[in-house]
């Protein structure tokens, strides 16, 4: 039988943590499912734990390969898919027994959906920081296609392993290595092209923290290049036709946005700040001026890059009449 979906699983020395997650695709409600485990070149017992999950349940499949790094994996995998939908698993995080099923029925009640994610729990709780059940907080607010749309350059507004996608679709927009988080790029390119990305609102997969993790260990989830990653997509959208724009917020992210965007010759016009003792001073040659100003400069193009005051200032920014992702973007 075709399977409806295929779960794209890519592990590299993970035999620590990759049985129960293969126990939680195992149990899932819907039935009609293949999960390819594309082993990317480990040196311990990966493939071997994945064949003998297999030797039980034909459903499982490995696919041995060279080390290549995340991309790579991820696309000698989709080539091995045979599914409708493909819905991403990481090997070291639980999906809820729903979370196909749900994915799945969300994506044949809308044919315009191309793809949808799901909330998620980070674990073990015991050593989840503030900062990190913030981000959890904020990730589980984005319940609509258009939250996922005006998230999308906070960060990827997509938790990967919980995206579930047409594979039509994902063969059209294949996973690329470019320097920055293969997840976010695919996100940010589906959404450049007009794709609907839809959120199924519950927390379907347990999402784990350890200190190996590529987002706290790989270079490419820096800021440095999570802002460059931002850039390339806000020069084709929101900064297509000026070469000016009004920064708001001049912090870790703000200073990264404007380093990232010159190189396409895009510089601010003026500078936002609350601090009163930056206000009437210049950066980089762009006036800092107050947030009571906006009325006056925002005739730009503003990037919002304030996270603590994130929806205040979506508030004043839509009172004086600024459209989101047509007239400014929240960025941090």
């Amino acid at each position: 039988m075709t399977p409806v979906v295929s779960v794209l699983l890519p592990a590299y020395d993970a035999e620590r943590t990759l049985a129960p997650t293969l126990r939680s695709v195992g149990r899932q409600t819907e039935h009609r499912w293949e999960c390819v485990v594309v082993d990317d070149g480990s040196a311990d017992a990966t493939a071997r734990t994945v064949e003998a999950v297999a030797a039980s349940d034909d459903r499982f499949v490995v696919v041995r390969t060279p080390h290549r790094g995340l991309a790579a994996a991820l696309a000698t995998g989709l080539a091995h898919c045979r599914g409708r939908f493909i819905a991403r698993m990481d090997a070291d995080d639980l999906m809820h027994r729903e979370r196909l099923a749900r994915q799945v029925h969300a994506l044949d009640a809308d044919a315009s959906l191309a793809a949808v994610g799901c909330h998620v729990r980070l674990f073990p709780r015991a050593r989840l920081g503030r900062g990190w059940r913030s981000y959890e907080r904020w990730l589980n607010a984005i319940d609509s296609v258009e939250r996922v749309r005006a998230e999308a350059f906070v960060e990827c507004p997509v938790v990967h392993p919980t995206l579930a996608i047409r594979t039509s679709i994902l063969r059209g927009f294949p996973y690329r290595d470019v320097g920055w988080p293969e997840d976010y790029d695919l996100v940010l390119r589906l959404l450049a092209a007009g794709r609907r990305i839809g959120m199924v609102p519950r927390r379907l997969l347990g999402w784990r923290d350890r200190p190996a993790r590529l987002w706290r260990t790989d270079p490419r989830y820096g800021l440095d290049r999570l802002a460059a990653c931002k850039a390339a997509f806000l020069v084709d959208g929101l900064l297509a036709r000026t070469e000016r724009y009004v920064l708001c917020g001049y912090g870790a992210t703000g200073r990264a946005l404007r380093r990232a965007l010159l190189p396409y010759g895009k510089r601010p016009s003026h500078v936002v700040d609350v601090h009163a003792g930056r206000i009437g001073n210049t950066i980089h040659g762009a006036p800092v001026v107050s947030i009571d100003e906006l009325r006056r400069v925002a005739r730009r193009p503003v990037i919002a890059s304030v996270a603590g005051a994130r929806g205040e200032l979506r508030a004043v920014l839509t009172a004086i009449g600024l459209r989101e992702g047509d007239d400014f973007v929240c960025a941090a």
